[in-house]
């Protein structure tokens, strides 16, 4: 009677794990980077505040070239560092976007040397792409958009800080006010 038991307990206990396994793995959906070329495709009109050439006169649009130069391998040399910069994860994790992800994620149209791209602060675009997705704000944060929005500054100072080895001061509100691409408000008449 004791043995029947156990085996009853023991083949309980299997039942319950292979039926929770799914709590064990990573559920979380796996979008892929589309490029900024993709993205820009709709941001570029007026009505979508031209989000694409605020991106492209920006300094992000250049950070990965950045780390092609003399200067940014002087500086890779004097940290102790053997690589070039545009081989580094340290360099790579704010100059790039999509540095670090499986290439099968990586999109025909997504070029790495595009630099801080559009998916380094809104979340790889592949769920939430296209324009059915895209007008439903709370349907393109469950596909993958990032709202930044809300804690912007924060957000930017994840690389913008003063624990960066080549940190020159930020002025948040100054910098801001040079990439700040919100999504015009239209009246409605």
């Amino acid at each position: 009677m004791k043995h029947k038991f156990l085996h009853t307990v023991e083949l309980l206990v299997l039942i319950f794990f292979f039926s929770n396994i799914s709590i064990l793995a990573d559920d979380t959906p796996k979008f892929n980077y589309i490029g900024v070329e993709a993205c820009g495709k709709c941001h570029k009109s007026e009505n979508q505040g031209k989000q694409l050439s605020i991106w492209k006169e920006s300094i992000h649009s250049n950070a990965y070239i950045t780390l092609l130069g003399a200067e940014a391998a002087n500086v890779a040399k004097e940290l102790g560092y053997e690589k070039a910069p545009n081989e580094l994860s340290e360099c790579l994790v704010c100059h790039a976007s999509g540095y670090e992800v499986d290439a099968d994620r990586l999109e025909a149209g997504f070029k790495i040397e595009d630099g801080v791209q559009c998916e380094t602060c809104h979340g790889a675009g592949s769920g939430y792409k296209s324009i059915k997705i895209m007008k439903d704000k709370k349907l393109a944060i469950q596909n993958g958009l990032v709202n930044v929005f809300e804690n912007t500054s924060e957000y930017c100072q994840t690389c913008h800080n003063p624990d960066s080895p080549t940190f020159s001061g930020f002025d948040f509100e100054k910098m801001w006010a040079k990439v700040e691409h919100y999504i015009p408000v239209t009246k409605k008449e």
